[in-house]
């Protein structure tokens, strides 16, 4: 459940069109945000059925050579490796019940296959759905290497959040670069976002502990706290995301209540590394993987999604605000497959 669905507190001094124009303009939205989804997977979409196509001419059944290369084209869309032999596993039960299954059908089989399989995944990432909160604000810690757009996921969201009535927080807790903090001024002031910062050098736990503090003391909606691009390799700075996680608990007693973790879909094997160190390191429960619209990679969403049953909330498939999009598995499948 995406920060928007479960976070509903206080409803905010936002409002929304009543009646048939307010439901014309949402339909209108809705339209433009698959229209965006589908172009930010062409990439992708291209990749996958070209080579999809080559793969099933000459073949009148799906056959174990078939299988392979079917294999190759997902390992090369950076599905993972795991994920893929899961997919394969799932299609040759498929084509051993049926007996017989046409080449032809390939691609509506792999669409039902995978589909399925953010289903299950979805079902299985309801545990981390967290309740609404009546008094606190809801404070999402996010963390992630340099580069991967972390900054602007966080000015992107807020907007959001800002648009449908929230009142929202964002602590500037990166305070290795100067650049950092300057650039989340620049989106605060974009969102209409309250930025808490201190001077380069501080310390990062100081200044989530200052942000949460404020926060309650004027009745915030929502905290979202930036952190310093971890290189994940570094044990040392991982244990500082833990210190600033038990400062931010003396002020709100289960903060963070979300931790996201910010993926760079076009890195392909190198987002499952990272999604890999930081899972272990840190309780990440959320991911936010972006710049789809640069790569043929978005295969990375599926396999991030089903190896390490953490939910994708949101995915960035353009430059704009808009283009951060709450994560909906069958709109992705079918943008993936259109």
């Amino acid at each position: 459940m995406p920060l928007f669905d479960i976070f509903k507190k206080k409803g905010g001094n936002g409002h929304r069109e009543s009646g048939a124009a307010g439901e014309a303009e949402q339909v209108i939205a809705q339209d433009q945000q698959r229209k965006t989804l589908d172009a930010g997977l062409e990439k992708t979409r291209q990749g996958l059925f070209s080579r999809l196509s080559r793969a099933v001419a000459g073949h009148s059944k799906v056959d174990e050579e078939m299988l392979d290369e079917l294999e190759e084209i997902l390992i090369s869309a950076d599905v993972g490796v795991e994920t893929t032999v899961e997919i394969i596993r799932r299609i040759e039960e498929r084509v051993k019940r049926d007996k017989f299954m046409n080449a032809s059908e390939l691609q509506g089989i792999l669409r039902d296959e995978i589909a399925g399989l953010l289903q299950e995944n979805e079902s299985r990432q309801q545990e981390f759905g967290i309740a609404p909160r009546d008094s606190e604000p809801y404070v999402l810690m996010v963390v992630g290497v340099n580069g991967v757009g972390k900054t602007t996921t966080i000015g992107k969201l807020a907007a959001q959040l800002v648009r449908t009535g929230k009142k929202v927080y964002i602590g500037a807790a990166d305070t290795f670069r100067a650049a950092a903090i300057d650039q989340l001024q620049v989106w605060a002031d974009r969102a209409g976002a309250t930025l808490v910062k201190q001077q380069m050098g501080s310390d990062p736990a100081s200044v989530a502990f200052d942000t949460l503090r404020s926060a309650v003391a004027n009745d915030a909606d929502v905290v979202i706290i930036d952190t310093a691009g971890r290189l994940h390799n570094k044990v040392g700075l991982m244990n500082e995301l833990t210190k600033i996680r038990n400062v931010m608990a003396k002020v709100i007693a289960d903060a963070p209540h979300e931790v996201m973790l910010v993926l760079d879909g076009s890195t392909g094997q190198n987002a499952f590394e990272q999604a890999k160190q930081f899972t272990a390191a840190t309780s990440v429960n959320s991911l936010a993987i972006t710049k789809l619209d640069g790569t043929a990679k978005g295969g990375v969403v599926i396999g991030i999604s089903e190896r390490f049953h953490v939910p994708v909330r949101y995915i960035g498939v353009g430059e704009g605000i808009d283009d951060l999009q709450i994560f909906d598995r069958r709109q992705f499948v079918d943008a993936l497959f259109a």
